[in-house]
């Protein structure tokens, strides 16, 4: 299965649809860094992804993006083949 990394917060209702996506899935960890308690990683994550909301999804080395394209991956069949590898 593929490494997941989340960047997230605590109370972001996105992040807790993604994570409840990608659970469903199978994926049975994901490794979150939590911009609300690190603010410093937030910068990190905006210069890596160029964008400031959350969550931002990586999946292996590839940005997916946020949790609407996190769901249409999904809906387009796309998803589970890329974690499946």
């Amino acid at each position: 299965m593929a490494s997941i990394l989340m960047y997230t917060t605590g109370t972001c209702p996105y992040c807790i649809n993604a994570e409840r996506l990608l659970l469903s899935k199978g994926v049975q960890q994901i490794s979150k860094v939590r911009v609300d308690l690190e603010p410093e990683l937030r910068v990190k994550m905006m210069e890596q992804t160029g964008r400031r909301t959350v969550p931002q999804i990586y999946i292996d080395d590839l940005h997916v993006g946020g949790f609407d394209e996190l769901r249409a991956l999904d809906r387009a069949g796309k998803l589970d083949p890329l974690l499946a590898k």
